[in-house]
């Protein structure tokens, strides 16, 4: 009856201090938010039966750890300071630290390094609470210490990094790590101008990313040669699954394409063509390996093939998951074409 009531309550905290943090007053306050965020995660994603579970656990907690002492030193150094006239220098470093320590928070480039190794150790829900949730917070507080011509830099880093990091990948999870660093080039850059149209960005990549990861999780995909088993078994889930990667890689007819054009037509306006150049070009990258992970179902036409595996699915579970899928992709254009 208990078994899974602590899970309840760290999700519970998980979503609590995230709200703690983008909701406080104080740099104090926020740092405590935080914490309470990484405190409640460790358990939802550490499990002794898993070695490669608790790895990940202990090195997220050692990353965020180290990011949470730093955050907290410069927050007293600059309480203890706060009566001393400062210099503009030392204001844009004291700027471009706490920029600098949430993007390590949220793993984006340059400070990615720990982001794709530990999602190859979790299972698809913890990497959807990993690559959406866990960035809320880190994201809210970036907003507050706004340094453009540095987070032009990130936002560059993160496309390149996103886009070529991918190519050489055969683990999905690896995958669509790299994927999450694209896109947050995207969402830094939407950020930048306004922080209604970052919220529709990130509901868009949300709720893509969740109808992906729970349809991987429903026939256990892991890496690329598995899609052969899952793309083959279910010809409706085959077309689900292909307008889903291709939507989340921002191909022009789907959904996904949309929040980018809101994007491009900013950035055009600000005159910022080379960036948008090169986000665009690392974007298309992307776009490649979404494909490839396609790749079988588009060469290989029989799909009754001796090696094939017995689809065990509940075929009612597969039609509930096709309509939320349709209808959570309709629903978020009519919102967006209403409110924003």
């Amino acid at each position: 009856m208990f078994k899974f009531s602590f899970k309840l309550l760290f999700f519970f905290t998980l979503f609590f201090g995230t709200l703690v943090s983008i909701s406080s007053m104080s740099w104090l306050s926020i740092w405590m938010g935080l914490e309470i965020n990484l405190l409640s995660f460790i358990p939802l994603i550490n499990n002794k039966k898993n070695i490669f579970l608790s790895e990940s656990s202990i090195k997220y907690f050692l990353i965020q750890a180290m990011a949470s002492a730093i955050f907290l030193f410069f927050i007293i150094l600059f309480f203890l300071m706060s009566s001393i006239k400062f210099n503009e220098n030392y204001l844009m470093f004291m700027n471009m630290m706490f920029s600098s320590l949430m993007i390590l928070k949220m793993g984006a480039a340059p400070f990615h390094f720990w982001f794709p190794s530990i999602s190859e150790g979790l299972n698809w829900m913890n990497n959807l609470i990993l690559m959406t949730w866990q960035k809320v917070a880190p994201m809210m507080i970036l907003s507050y210490t706004m340094n453009f011509h540095y987070l032009t830099s990130i936002i560059f880093c993160s496309v390149l990094v996103g886009g070529l990091g991918g190519l050489n990948q055969t683990s999905l999870r690896k995958l669509m790590a790299f994927s999450s660093i694209n896109h947050m080039g995207w969402m830094i850059s939407s950020m930048m101008f306004n922080e209604n149209l970052w919220l529709m960005y990130f509901l868009f990549y949300f709720f893509l990313l969740m109808n992906i990861f729970i349809l991987m999780n429903m026939y256990n995909v892991y890496y690329i040669n598995q899609t052969f088993m899952m793309l083959f078994s279910n010809k409706y889930m085959k077309i689900i699954f292909f307008l889903l990667l291709f939507s989340l890689g921002g191909l022009p007819p789907f959904l996904g394409f949309y929040p980018k054009w809101i994007i491009m037509e900013l950035l055009i306006s600000n005159n910022m063509f080379m960036l948008l150049f090169f986000m665009i070009l690392f974007s298309l990258i992307t776009l490649f390996f979404y494909m490839r992970i396609t790749y079988a179902a588009f060469i290989l036409s029989n799909k009754k093939m001796n090696w094939l595996m017995k689809n065990n699915l509940n075929k009612m579970n597969l039609k509930i998951f096709m309509f939320f899928s349709i209808f959570m992709n309709f629903a978020l254009l009519l919102i967006n074409l209403i409110f924003i």
